[in-house]
């Protein structure tokens, strides 16, 4: 199997530590290539819910970064990580362009934010953070309370006990080029 490019998009603070590092490990161990975008330059800050935890160097800005360089796109959570994001117009216009790309985009927790602010989540079912779902419905979408769902290139997880599901997800799509269908 070839080595894929996995871009990994967060803001530069926020970051819940499991969903950035566990499917980083997931990726790596898989023998693909993981990478690091964020809004800016430098390091981004990683939590354990509200405590700061490690940090991380990141690869390039979002504002650098070509769709056409990846393979898949993932989409860690954390509350004020995505929140930023969807602040930020090179993100929305990365996550946005990657959907419709139809390669696989991966989001965990709070991370479907993101996917409600590109507008691609119409006609969609995700998984999410509870607090979501009432955005996610209001965009159009279905949501579901599930440990992985699978809608076309999506793929949407609740929480960080989800993470062994998700990255079973994530890779499987990753092998085929594209996430499957529910």
């Amino acid at each position: 199997m070839a080595t894929k490019k996995v871009a990994f998009l967060t803001a530069n603070e926020g970051i819940e530590k499991a969903e950035l590092v566990e499917p980083w490990q997931a990726v790596t161990d898989a023998g693909h290539e993981p990478v690091l975008l964020a809004v800016e330059a430098g390091e981004v800050q990683l939590f354990e819910h509200l405590d700061k935890a490690d940090t991380q160097a990141v690869d390039k800005t979002v504002g650098d970064a070509d769709v056409d360089d990846y393979d898949a796109l993932v989409l860690p959570g954390g509350v004020a990580n995505p929140d930023a994001l969807r602040m930020d117009e090179d993100a929305v216009s990365f996550v946005k362009q990657f959907v419709d790309s139809g390669k696989p985009v991966a989001a965990i927790c709070h991370a479907p934010w993101v996917l409600v602010e590109a507008d691609v989540v119409q006609g969609r079912a995700l998984a999410s953070w509870p607090s979501l779902q009432t955005d996610i419905r209001n965009a159009g979408g279905e949501w579901r309370d599930e440990e992985v769902v699978t809608d076309r290139n999506l793929i949407t997880s609740r929480n960080p006990d989800d993470i062994p599901a998700f990255n079973n997800a994530l890779l499987e799509a990753i092998s085929h080029g594209a996430a499957g269908t529910d």
